[in-house]
């Protein structure tokens, strides 16, 4: 089973770390994921960049609207997610626990996913 682990944290503070923190931070993910990579249960890992470099498309009654940012401002922000291949909700958490430890401070949230269309990028596909 597939699940999205979506990584929260506040954004200013993870920004702002020096090059020796997300060194260390970095190095203890790797930790966590290495055991993942070996199993065949770690799949795409993605950092997205700052919500300053967002843009949002709302749809609305006439036409879409486009404004800067993300839609909703919150204290944490969505930072990144893994996807994993797990048997069940109890091995996503053990792995969230895991990062966690990891990268404290921030917070896990845990989805099933239903692969709505695999990678179709020639060279990629399974």
């Amino acid at each position: 089973m597939l699940y999205a682990i979506l990584c929260y944290h506040e954004e200013d503070v993870v920004w702002s770390w020096s090059a020796e923190q997300e060194a260390a931070v970095m190095t203890r993910l790797a930790e966590v994921q290495a055991p993942m990579i070996a199993s065949g249960k770690m799949g795409p890992s993605l950092r997205l960049m700052p919500t300053t470099t967002a843009t949002t498309l709302r749809k609305t009654k006439d036409a879409p609207l486009v404004i800067d940012g993300p839609f909703a401002e919150t204290k944490e922000q969505l930072l990144g997610f893994y996807v994993v291949e797990v048997a069940d909700l109890e091995e996503a958490l053990a792995i969230a626990r895991d990062l966690a430890a990891a990268n404290p401070g921030g917070a896990y949230e845990l989805r099933p996913v239903a692969l709505y269309n695999p990678d179709q990028r020639p060279g990629l596909a399974p």
